[in-house]
């Protein structure tokens, strides 16, 4: 029998930024303690947050952030992801005003040295990078494409392109404009978001769901549901609940590591929905990178 896909539940170090105890905030191994108990397989996090040692420690798979500019920063960023032990790298590529052309350049070194030391690598769709607005990630997607034959592979937060359009629900017909690249990708990040804020609380009072976010949960259901008919035996998607400090968060959002969990939850139940209808594709995508 076919081994099934499976999701694995990230949560980023980020979402704790502030939170400890008497003694002052939690270290990175304690937060990476916490995530754990909290039933999350990994975490998102950067190298210069911790050692290849308190990664191995953690007992959780490192999903890995950095940023690229030039072409100097390639090869000693991406080898320095590689010897912290990642299980994939996201990257958060050059600038707001980045000309395709300079883009499409950079994506091509990127994923090029990054298959030649064989590390999952994938590029971010996020506010201040070269993929800022909806026209300029898909202008890249089309010229590395044509540059290389082959789609490019991407880490998809949809919060960015919706606030960019201030867009009402229903998301999905405006925001899945290539379902094959959001097929062909393995890291997502689920913010919940709307049209007007990249960042919206999961639980509202007394506990409750937000309105804003079940109908974030529309949409990242759909996006379950489209990724699992390209899935093939075995692969992994590395779903990140995030909702972080700093931007993000306005002074009236509760407790962000119980909004996680939440969303989480609702994530694992929207997956296993889906799966029991999931069926190896003939042409789907191959578990690894």
């Amino acid at each position: 029998m076919a081994k099934k896909p499976r999701i694995r539940h990230m949560c980023s170090l980020g979402t704790l930024g502030g939170y400890g105890g008497k003694k002052g905030e939690w270290t990175v191994p304690q937060k990476l303690e916490r995530i754990r108990k909290a039933g999350f397989d990994g975490f998102l996090g950067r190298v210069h947050m911790l050692t290849p040692k308190e990664v191995e420690a953690s007992r959780l798979i490192f999903a890995c952030t950095t940023d690229m500019g030039g072409p100097e920063d390639v090869e000693p960023k991406l080898t320095a992801c590689k010897e912290h032990g990642v299980r994939c790298v996201n990257v958060q590529m050059l600038d707001h005003d980045t000309t395709t052309e300079t883009a499409v350049s950079r994506a091509r070194q990127v994923m090029s040295f990054a298959d030649k030391i064989e590390l999952d690598v994938s590029i971010e769709v996020h506010r201040d990078t070269c993929t800022e607005t909806p026209e300029k990630t898909y202008a890249l997607a089309e010229g590395f494409e044509t540059a290389e034959g082959v789609p490019l592979k991407m880490t998809w937060d949809f919060s960015h392109p919706a606030v960019t359009k201030h867009l009402s629900p229903p998301y999905w017909d405006r925001l899945a404009v290539r379902p094959d690249l959001m097929q062909l990708s393995n890291q997502y990040h689920f913010r919940p978001f709307n049209g007007h804020h990249a960042q919206v609380p999961a639980l509202g009072r007394g506990g409750r769901l937000t309105p804003e976010f079940v109908d974030f949960m529309e949409f990242a259901d759909a996006t379950l549901a489209n990724w699992l008919q390209k899935a093939g035996p075995g692969r992994e998607m590395f779903a990140c609940p995030e909702q972080i400090a700093g931007g993000y968060m306005l002074s009236v959002f509760g407790d962000r590591f119980k909004d996680v969990k939440t969303i989480k939850k609702h994530l694992e139940k929207s997956f296993k929905k889906h799966l029991k209808n999931w069926t190896p594709p003939a042409d789907g995508h191959a578990k690894g990178r």
